[in-house]
């Protein structure tokens, strides 16, 4: 009796042994997604008003622990039964986010100046909330578009293994991808108060380190509006390389056609492609119709 414990927590251990072996494999090969991730979703994530910041930043991470709940065993029964679907489903994701990016550029460029849809902009409580209650929807469906990526990586590094292993490596990525990504997203949304903090606190002490922390927390306050910015950026051209980068990575012909050309470059050019059609075609739609 004894003997088969022993043999069944050593089954178990050899099997967590192989799980932290296959998930540092599947780690980096999903680093590169997760930091476009880091990016859109950093850049979806700001814009509310200070006060908002963390209740909408943990609605979005809610919202993206149920896609990852939603997504893990469905790409483990694609894998399984349905492995032909998995590459449509990411084109898809591809148009997109391709969509998602052209449009947000065709955004700024045709409302500059003029934009009355901002949250900062809402002039009453019940439209602020209607603002913020759609910007999370947003974030939370790229959420799901971009966690379809991180988890098919994932799970294309243990594709050979056992079931048992499969599912542990696929959820601890998915749990990695979430905490990691909207944990980063918290500090960045926050560095004003971390800055605000820091001057407080040095106000107690003197000397050097004093001074260094006094330093450290004016660059961190007068920072964050450029943060922001450079997010805004970022995260845009994070949406285009990944969309561009699904029809490159799954798309075998396209692949060996481009392969020679640096990856940024020609992700980045089909996904604004990609975008830019579906956006034209969208608006020949609104035309038609009107």
């Amino acid at each position: 009796m004894t003997g088969g414990l022993f043999a069944v927590l050593d089954d178990i251990a050899l099997l967590l042994d192989d799980a932290a072996v296959m998930s540092k494999v599947a780690a980096k090969k999903t680093a590169g997604i997760l930091g476009d991730d880091l990016a859109v979703n950093a850049e979806r994530a700001t814009g509310f008003r200070a006060s908002r910041e963390l209740p909408v930043l943990w609605a979005i991470t809610k919202g993206s622990f149920i896609n990852k709940v939603i997504i893990v065993p469905l790409a483990l029964l694609l894998s399984a039964y349905a492995s032909w679907l998995i590459i449509p489903i990411l084109l898809l994701g591809g148009c997109y986010l391709s969509y998602e990016g052209v449009e947000k550029i065709v955004h700024y460029i045709t409302h500059k100046g003029h934009d009355r849809g901002s949250i900062e902009q809402a002039t009453s409580e019940k439209e602020l909330l209607q603002k913020e209650k759609a910007k999370i929807k947003s974030a939370v469906r790229t959420d799901f578009i971009l966690s379809i990526e991180i988890i098919m990586i994932a799970l294309g590094t243990v594709m050979e293994q056992p079931l048992s292993l499969q599912v542990i490596v696929v959820t601890l990525i998915a749990i990695l991808a979430t905490v990691g990504v909207y944990g980063v997203v918290a500090l960045i949304v926050r560095m004003d108060d971390m800055g605000l903090f820091l001057i407080a606190r040095a106000k107690q002490l003197k000397g050097l380190l004093a001074r260094i922390l006094s330093a450290l927390g004016s660059f961190l306050v007068a920072s964050l509006p450029w943060v922001i910015r450079a997010l805004g950026v970022i995260g845009t051209i994070a949406m285009l390389l990944v969309g561009g980068g699904m029809f490159t990575h799954n798309l075998h012909a396209l692949h060996h056609a481009v392969e020679v050309m640096p990856a940024f470059f020609i992700n980045l050019l089909i996904g604004g492609a990609v975008g830019l059609v579906l956006v034209g075609a969208q608006q020949l739609v609104l035309k038609i119709r009107s």
